[in-house]
Formats: C-alpha cells, structure tokens, sequence
C-alpha cells in the first residue's frame, strides 16, 4: 500500500481509496476487503502505510457495517483513528451482500459516531437518483452518498435527467457507444463479458427487450452487439 500510494500520486490521482467492504469470496480469501473488518489491526496498518506513501494525497475508505452484524460502534473508532479525509459507509454487513434493503438507520449511526471528527461519512446502498441521494443526507445527517448499481445503464443520473425520460433511441446509442469505448479501453486486459452486466440495465421496458438482451449476452465483441440492435431498431451506430 505504500508502493501504490506512491505510484497513485506520480500518476496525477487526487486521492486514494481503499475497499474494506468487498464481499467476494477470492478477496476475502487474501485477507483483504471486507475481512479488514475482523482484522482492525491490519486495516490501521493499511492506513497508516498508504498515508505514508502520498503524504499530500486524501486518504479515503469505504466498509460495511460489520462481518456478519453490526459492529459501527467499535468498527467505525478504528478507522476514525487514522484520520481518514472520508468513510463511505455501505448499509449492510459483509454475510448480507447486497441481498437485503440497505440499512440507512446505520448511515445515520455512523454520521453521529464521526461527528466532530473532520472525516466525512458517505453513506451507500439502494439509492438510484439524486432526489433519493438529497432525501439521505437530510435523514442521516451525513456529508454524501456513493451511488453505485443506480449508475448502472444511467449516465444521465448526475445530469438530473430522468432515466425513464430518456428516449430508447439515445439509450441504446449510448449504450453501444459505451460498449465501444470499453472494448477499446479494455480489450486486452479485462473480458468483454464484464460489459455485458450493463445490458440489462440499459435495453428494459420495451417490446423484444428480452430477446435483444439474450443475444447481446452471447455476443463476442462490440461490433456484434452493434448489428444486434440493428436488427431490432434502425438506429444508426
């Protein structure tokens, strides 16, 4: 983490965040994300370490509210200890994933444990708009959200725009248009598969949107997925 924080700032980044809440199964196995949680030694050490590397750099990190309950109480001092710039705080434990409502209550929890402190609270989970982020921060009293699957098939999200407003034409251009650009970005170094979760989210409410979607599913790269919404719309890509 020293190493990185120093390689983060040459690149020119603003700010360092680590991931203390990841749930899956192959991090959780090298000791990292969210079982930092049940490791507070080592995520104080994690800390200490990356702010080491880029003095000048904010440190920031994002967590859940424990392993398998809550635990904010003992969980949150430790990371407020290292004097963090900010806390994202995802509103379920690590055993819930994301398979049950987000528990904003503990936003809220978290707000009042770090208040006074000078680290931001952030809080996350199951928000899909900026009136439901705005309606958060007035119930929680914490300083933002972290959106993240409302992102998903929703670029518009950070204009205002509606996502149901949007007309199907402009959707499925941006679509393809994202779909191009991360085959160009990626191609080499992450599988065109991990596009194909945004789909759903994009190509919805309409005629033929499920057989559409199960056909882009099974294409190999951009230009497939292009030809398969011309098949179905005469949009121009």
């Amino acid at each position: 983490f020293y190493k990185t924080a120093q390689v983060v700032k040459e690149l020119g980044f603003d700010g360092v965040d680590i991931n203390m809440g990841c749930p899956d199964k192959a991090v959780l196995k090298q000791g990292a994300g969210a079982s930092l949680i049940k490791n507070p030694t080592l995520a104080k050490e994690i800390m200490a370490a990356t702010k080491d590397g880029a003095k000048d750099l904010p440190l920031s990190v994002k967590t859940r509210i424990g392993d398998t309950k809550n635990i904010l109480d003992e969980w949150l001092p430790v990371l407020l200890s290292a004097k963090p710039a900010a806390i994202t705080i995802h509103a379920r434990t690590r055993k819930e994933m994301s398979l049950v409502p987000a528990k904003w209550e503990t936003v809220k929890q978290a707000a009042e444990i770090a208040k006074g402190s000078g680290t931001l609270v952030l809080g996350n989970g199951d928000v899909e708009d900026l009136d439901q982020a705005k309606k958060r921060v007035d119930e929680t009293g914490c300083d933002g959200v972290m959106i993240g699957r409302g992102i998903f098939g929703n670029p518009w999200l950070f204009s205002g725009r509606k996502k149901e407003e949007i007309p199907l034409d402009e959707r499925l251009k941006v679509m393809l248009e994202h779909t191009f650009l991360f085959e160009e970005l990626f191609h080499d170094i992450k599988s065109f598969d991990i596009m194909k979760k945004h789909y759903k989210a994009y190509a919805n409410n309409f005629p033929g949107a499920s057989e559409m979607r199960t056909k882009m599913f099974n294409a190999k790269n951009a230009q497939e997925v292009a030809d398969i919404v011309k098949q179905h719309f005469a949009i121009a890509v």
